[in-house]
């Protein structure tokens, strides 16, 4: 028997032209579209679905849907099983909730606003991934992301994928250069609408209908308060009545607890003024929310830690980089220079808006991404 497995091994990688190749499905577009175009070049396919969640334990009111959904993974299964390559389920719900979960609920009580998709590409999903691979010797791993893979000076690094409107770039500045050696991103030069009807060449039509998923996977109806309710036992009663201040310290109000808010926010606030107020800033410790005008979000740095660099070993001499601070934005102008081993210090030469400790910090030099890391805080604009 075993000598049957190994000659099946074999010959497999005999008529595979580029090598064994894991690609993570979700049963989306993108990663099923990912997984037909490798398998149509000749790369020896095997599919895994990592469920990540079980939304029966989130408590929420939102239908199942998304990656980790019995619909979704039996829409990766049957791909893999119309094509004829394997297809395997991993259970990884433990690792990803011991650490995805704690850490989203553990910035939130500390008065930051994490973003648990890149601590999940980082920490999570790469190294399942990876272990994977070893484990069903696969040279590759694969997945759906709109980015594309360089190399420069012998160090690899993420580029703007070709779609800007899709580009994923920012969601994956974790990434080791371990991982970027053994990963591959087919749909980096490729639009949406690209893929969409690769789908539909493939001969999959409903896919090619298929919506997009925004969501974050185990709060899947988008409310992350009533997670926190949820998930952290009386926190409504140790939160509550709180105080909304001024930046001087008056006294603006009364506020439901410090964790359900986050800097930039305009809107659920409970309160009238006479011209629009953010959440400025968050003081866990006194369940305090300073609240202001526009004009007080305005920062001009920010000092950033956890860093992870890839196009560069290191930037103890400082460069001009443009700056994002949120998935969504278009980046500022900066300099940045390293202070020590893991820290950043970035300075804007234009003033920025809403600079909210927890995000992540994404550094481009034109479409390549130097590196990033973790906002740890701001400094204001005096001007």
């Amino acid at each position: 028997m075993f000598f049957v497995l190994l000659w099946s091994i074999l010959e497999s990688r005999i008529m595979s032209k580029h090598g064994r190749v894991l690609v993570a499905m979700s049963g989306g577009i993108d990663s099923t579209v990912t997984a037909m175009m490798l398998h149509a070049e000749g790369y020896e396919v095997i599919g895994i679905t990592m469920k990540t969640w079980d939304y029966a334990s989130s408590g929420g009111s939102s239908k199942e849907t998304g990656c980790c959904s019995l619909d979704s993974i039996n829409d990766a299964r049957q791909v893999a099983v119309d094509m004829s390559f394997p297809h395997y389920i991993v259970d990884i719900r433990e690792e990803f909730g011991d650490y995805v979960i704690d850490n989203f609920v553990d910035e939130y009580l500390a008065g930051r606003t994490p973003n648990p998709c890149v601590l999940c590409n980082t920490h999570i999903k790469w190294n399942s991934l990876l272990k994977r691979a070893d484990a069903m010797d696969c040279e590759f791993i694969a997945t759906g992301h709109y980015a594309k893979i360089q190399e420069a000076g012998g160090r690899k690094f993420i580029q703007k994928a070709k779609d800007l409107n899709k580009d994923q770039s920012y969601v994956l500045w974790g990434l080791s250069q371990e991982c970027l050696e053994r990963s591959n991103f087919p749909l980096g030069n490729y639009t949406k609408p690209e893929v969409r009807q690769m789908a539909k060449d493939f001969g999959y039509l409903e896919l090619s209908k298929k919506g997009e998923s925004y969501e974050i996977c185990f709060v899947p109806d988008n409310d992350y308060r009533g997670f926190l309710k949820r998930r952290v036992d009386g926190l409504e009663e140790r939160v509550a009545g709180g105080q909304f201040i001024s930046s001087k310290g008056e006294i603006l109000g009364e506020h439901k607890g410090y964790p359900f808010y986050t800097v930039g926010q305009r809107k659920g606030l409970g309160l009238a003024f006479g011209e629009p107020m953010y959440v400025t800033e968050i003081q866990p410790e006194s369940n305090r929310v300073v609240l202001g005008p526009v004009q007080e979000l305005v920062r001009n740095g920010m000092a950033v830690g956890q860093l992870n660099l890839m196009k560069y070993t290191d930037l103890y001499k400082g460069m001009e980089a443009t700056t994002k601070i949120r998935y969504k934005d278009s980046g500022a102008l900066s300099n940045v220079v390293q202070t020590a081993d893991n820290q950043v210090e970035v300075e804007f030469y234009a003033n920025v808006h809403g600079v909210a400790p927890g995000q992540s910090a994404v550094f481009y030099e034109g479409d390549d991404v130097v590196g990033g890391g973790i906002i740890m805080g701001s400094s204001r604009n005096n001007g």
